[in-house]
């Protein structure tokens, strides 16, 4: 077999590698992308309301609160057991609730979402690793075939150099 002929089997049997797969998108823009006004607004309240800034300030201004109520030689405006407060933290706690859970749904939704596009970005890392495997199959292949030719180029080598020479004297040690 002649070299140009190997040449062109082994081309013509080359893995070439191509991407069958969609890119990898970054979720967190695609998510926020679509997030309306009022959506970025509760996640934004969400996130104030559950900072431990946000517990300080507040159990300052309740202890501030109290503290004018019950000190205050005047005027009381929310005398013990402090209801107008009881209101307050009530209409606070009516509102927060439903602003905390709309932010965690969609939380939830952003997290199922990142998980598909773990799978997907896994999917192609297998599909990668199965090619490169395969590219490295072939290279073996490749490798023991030449590996062979050059087998059989020194037997052929080792037989001429076998031969007894026409003055009829042994071959070199």
């Amino acid at each position: 077999m002649s070299a140009s002929n190997i040449i062109e089997k082994w081309e013509k049997s080359r893995i070439r590698h191509s991407h069958r797969h969609p890119p990898v998108r970054n979720v967190n823009k695609l998510d926020e992308e679509v997030f309306t006004r009022g959506q970025r607004i509760a996640d934004t309240l969400a996130a104030v309301m559950g900072s431990w800034a946000f517990i300080i300030i507040q159990s300052i201004i309740l202890a501030f609160w109290i503290a004018l109520n019950v000190f205050a030689y005047m005027n009381h405006w929310d005398p013990y057991p402090f209801i107008l407060l009881n209101l307050a933290l009530s209409f606070q706690g009516a509102y927060a609730a439903p602003i905390i859970m709309m932010s965690q749904n969609r939380q939830a939704a952003r997290d199922r979402l990142m998980a598909e596009q773990d799978y997907i970005v896994n999917i192609k890392a297998e599909d990668e690793v199965k090619s490169i495997m395969a590219h490295l199959e072939q290279q073996d292949e490749v490798m023991i075939d030449i590996l062979r030719r050059i087998e059989t180029q020194h037997e052929v080598i080792m037989g001429r150099l076998e031969m007894t020479p026409s003055d009829g004297k042994s071959p070199p040690a």
